[in-house]
């Protein structure tokens, strides 16, 4: 609220700083992003951003004057690598901040604005596969995929084993895959331990492959890494039965 008080009547917080405080993206210790209607040189702890602003992409957040989250996402999309504008187009559909003007409708007003592109290029992803990469794993898992010319799962998926219902984090259909992405800090105490393998063991009696990657895996071996998903995502010749799996994505809390 400083810097925007700072900048001047009209000032807004905008970009990576609005992105926080929307709660789409963590805080960073980079300095505060404003934009304004007049020019002027940025300073070590503000970094200002020229643009007259219409009124229907502005608004009020805790009291903070601030882009409204679709601008929000859009001028992050000038600014930040693709991979962290689509986490937080995801994060923003699961917190559920929706705004009467549209992403859609930032196109067709800026379609050759800077961040337009890459706005698009999410926009296509959330469409491929839609829910919300939850985790950072899952949020480095995605690019590892897609650079490695490998086949997009349904995020925190539903499947249906036996009686009860399972979340996995990444779930392929046609081969009925299951990929586990195990962060130590959710998946190191004794307790879960016990409670994964007995997810796995249920999810193999009911038809499905569970394959458990750790974040190490990434850095270290991904060509290994890469070479054996692909032979685990090569599609089934046995057709599975229709009752086997529910594959409806939600975005709840993930059943034990």
């Amino acid at each position: 609220m400083a810097a925007v008080l700072y900048c001047g009547s009209g000032a807004v917080l905008s970009h990576r700083s609005a992105a926080t405080l929307w709660g789409v993206r963590g805080s960073s210790s980079r300095a505060i992003d404003v934009t304004s209607g007049s020019k002027s040189r940025s300073r070590s702890a503000i970094h200002r951003h020229y643009s007259v602003l219409p009124a229907d992409e502005v608004t009020v957040e805790r009291g903070i004057p601030t882009t409204t989250v679709p601008r929000t996402l859009f001028d992050f999309a000038a600014v930040a690598p693709v991979d962290e504008v689509e986490h937080a187009l995801r994060e923003s559909e699961y917190l559920r901040l929706y705004d009467r003007l549209s992403l859609r409708d930032l196109l067709d007003r800026y379609p050759r604005r800077r961040g337009a592109r890459a706005i698009r290029e999410c926009l296509a992803r959330r469409a491929e596969t839609p829910g919300r990469a939850r985790s950072w794993l899952e949020e480095r898992f995605l690019p590892f995929l897609r650079e490695q010319r490998l086949p997009i799962p349904q995020l925190n998926a539903w499947i249906k084993a036996g009686e009860r219902s399972f979340e996995v984090d990444c779930f392929w259909p046609a081969s009925t895959t299951v990929v586990e992405l195990d962060g130590f800090a959710a998946h190191g105490t004794r307790i879960a331990f016990r409670e994964d393998r007995a997810r796995d063991r249920r999810l193999r009696v009911a038809g499905y492959g569970v394959t458990r990657i750790a974040p190490e895996q990434l850095d270290e071996e991904p060509g290994a890494l890469a070479a054996d998903l692909r032979s685990l995502l090569a599609p089934s010749h046995i057709e599975p039965r229709s009752s086997r799996f529910n594959t409806s994505v939600r975005d709840n809390v993930r059943s034990g």
